[in-house]
């Protein structure tokens, strides 16, 4: 008799079952035919083997692995304050980064944070809340985007919204409980943008972020007001 398994048949840490499902009611692409989806690992987010039949462009059917890493789908935000042209950022330590050449590990970034089964506006709210302690107002949305498309599933939903002094509320830091050490730092845009031309800001997210900002001129975040979440 086969045992039940953990994540698959009966719920894991995590209480999920039928993760090893996931992929295999695909029909939208006729070039694609899942056959088989293996969970590899399920020890807090998803490592899925999936073997599937891909249709070539010369018409002939190869038979391919893929492994995705499904970490669920994710939002962030840029704030900025047109008055003074400031923005604010997270610096926290991540470490694959830290093991893939980075200097210290400590990254500058927009805030942000997996959706966790709330709506992307409604998550950013809160994460920015937890990391900058910030409130945050109307918003903008700029772009929806897939960060590592060749093996993670994840999708940012990304936003601009304004912030004063007065909008601050708490210190930030993020979650203790959840082992987050988050510093706040505010620079001016400029600054901010010279970063990333001399690689001191090195995160994907936050580069397009700034850069959609800086499209927009630096007379403001003008415009800002609720987008599709």
């Amino acid at each position: 008799m086969t045992s039940a398994r953990m994540g698959i048949d009966q719920p894991d840490s995590r209480g999920r079952t039928g993760l090893d499902r996931v992929g295999r009611d695909l029909t939208a692409n006729p070039n694609v035919r899942v056959l088989d989806v293996e969970v590899v690992s399920d020890g807090w987010h998803v490592l899925r083997r999936t073997t599937l039949d891909y249709r070539r462009r010369d018409g002939r059917w190869t038979t391919q692995q893929r492994e995705t890493y499904d970490r669920g789908n994710g939002a962030a935000i840029l704030l900025h304050d047109p008055d003074r042209d400031t923005v604010l950022l997270t610096r926290q330590f991540r470490y694959p980064v830290y093991v893939n050449g980075h200097p210290d590990g400590m990254l500058i970034e927009i805030a942000a944070g997996l959706l966790d089964q709330d709506a992307p506006d409604d998550a950013i709210r809160r994460e920015a809340a937890e990391e900058l302690g910030v409130r945050v107002g109307a918003m903008t949305h700029l772009f929806d985007a897939y960060m590592s498309p060749g093996s993670v599933t994840e999708r940012v939903h990304c936003y601009l919204a304004s912030y004063t002094r007065d909008d601050l509320i708490g210190d930030g830091g993020g979650l203790a409980e959840e082992g987050e050490d988050i510093e706040r730092i505010e620079l001016p845009l400029s600054e901010a943008l010279a970063m990333i031309a001399d690689g001191r800001i090195a995160d994907g997210k936050t580069i397009m972020a700034l850069q959609a900002l800086a499209l927009r001129g630096s007379s403001g975040t003008g415009g800002v007001g609720s987008g599709p979440g």
